[in-house]
């Protein structure tokens, strides 16, 4: 491990966000549950995995990802405590849990009704883990239904989902984001992962903790992923458009950070490989206050359209221009410095996924990055950045980084 000595942190007195480098306070993460024993090698793709991990050593290896960001002093807060302890205070939270995952369509007005009641009733614990894990046919109780029995619950096969998990909380920065000190929820793009919008939502609505959190973007007019959503610097938000998150919704995006006063400038940057990179963070992400790890298969055509608003209360649009210098005069700096991950089959799609430009920053100039990635790792030291480094293997088969990880509550102002 690539490592210095351990800092001592006070706990945040609230939450927010200004930046990607910030020293990181409080961070909220999903430890690997029973939803992804649910994967299969039928399944996987369905559920947006490049193949089946192996559930424990996932644990294990998230296990040492959050113990790497305590010995930093970050608190960490875990999605599925989060998400029992809300249940448990708030009958609300119980209904809009249940509401979210139980769907008519699929079961039919009979099985739903008896599904919902049946849930209503159970402890917070257990419901929590339906709620992420997710439910078969097999496994539904010996509820009643009307006379002639449910057509739905006869005619599945008893391993198919009444209620399908979520693999993908593991990585919880796509569900939600925050921009200073208001908190987003993502409108996600794949059916996979549309309901982790709804339990972060029930989280951040019901949950003691987060009392008194303000929200930013309301809109759900289009897709937009947390995944796409980089904070360069303070008052400057850079969004990916590509395959989660469309034009339509950096726009409506970038219209409420501006109206509200929580950017001064969006830039909008076009993914021009969908399919080999899921979101702008699997291309880039900050690793200092002048700098980010960049893929070197888009590192000379990005670009990137800046949206500020007008004199009439407005916002507008100007021409794409080349990222790093739309970047380096919306932040204020001389230049953006560019660092490439080295990478065997940087211009294949292939290359894209070790997730080498995915990294997490604990502090300007000291990132989180997967062991695996050895050669970036040497790269972004001789840089001048220092590297925590963690095991991978079975966390990546997701498509996700530590970055894609990891949802930042509360990190310093710079």
């Amino acid at each position: 491990m690539l490592t210095a000595a351990v800092s001592s942190h006070t706990q945040p007195a609230s939450f927010g966000v200004d930046s990607e480098v910030g020293v990181l306070r409080a961070v909220m993460v999903h430890r690997p549950g029973p939803e992804l024993d649910r994967l299969t090698p039928a399944n996987a793709a369905g559920f947006l995995f490049a193949g089946v991990p192996d559930p424990a050593r996932a644990r294990d290896e998230h296990d040492a990802f959050t113990a790497a960001l305590r010995d930093r002093g970050v608190e960490v807060l875990l999605l599925g405590d989060l998400l029992v302890e809300a249940i448990a205070h708030s009958g609300a939270a119980r209904i809009q849990g249940i509401a979210s995952a139980v769907h008519v369509g699929r079961l039919g007005a009979r099985l739903a009704e008896e599904l919902s009641r049946h849930l209503r009733g159970l402890p917070a614990p257990e419901l929590g883990r339906i709620l992420t894990a997710g439910i078969t046919f097999d496994e539904l109780p010996d509820i009643a239904v009307s006379a002639g029995g449910s057509l739905v619950r006869q005619m599945y096969t008893g391993a198919e989902f009444a209620i399908e998990p979520l693999p993908n909380l593991l990585y919880s920065r796509d569900s939600s984001f925050w921009v200073r000190e208001r908190f987003a929820i993502s409108s996600l793009a794949r059916r996979a992962r549309v309901r982790e919008a709804s339990l972060v939502d029930l989280i951040y609505a019901h949950h003691p903790r987060f009392m008194g959190a303000r929200r930013a973007y309301e809109s759900r007019v289009a897709p937009v992923e947390g995944g796409d959503v980089l904070l360069l610097a303070p008052g400057v938000v850079a969004v990916g458009v590509g395959e989660r998150t469309t034009p339509a919704g950096a726009e409506a995006l970038a219209e409420s950070l501006l109206t509200d006063g929580l950017a001064h400038t969006v830039l909008a940057i076009p993914i021009e490989r969908p399919g080999a990179f899921m979101h702008l963070g699997t291309m880039c992400t900050m690793v200092d206050v002048d700098a980010m790890v960049v893929h070197p298969a888009i590192r000379d055509g990005m670009s990137a359209f800046t949206i500020r608003s007008d004199d009439n209360g407005g916002v507008v649009a100007s021409g794409a221009r080349p990222f790093a210098d739309a970047a380096s005069d919306a932040m204020g700096i001389a230049g953006l410095r560019l660092i490439d991950p080295e990478i065997a089959s940087a211009t294949t799609s292939p290359g894209t996924w070790d997730d080498s430009s995915n990294t997490l920053a604990i502090s300007p100039g000291v990132v989180v990055s997967y062991r695996h990635n050895a050669d970036t790792n040497r790269r972004l030291v001789d840089a001048g950045v220092e590297i925590i480094e963690i095991d991978g293997a079975a966390l990546d088969v997701g498509h996700g980084g530590p970055r894609c990880m990891s949802c930042p509550l509360a990190r310093d102002p710079l």
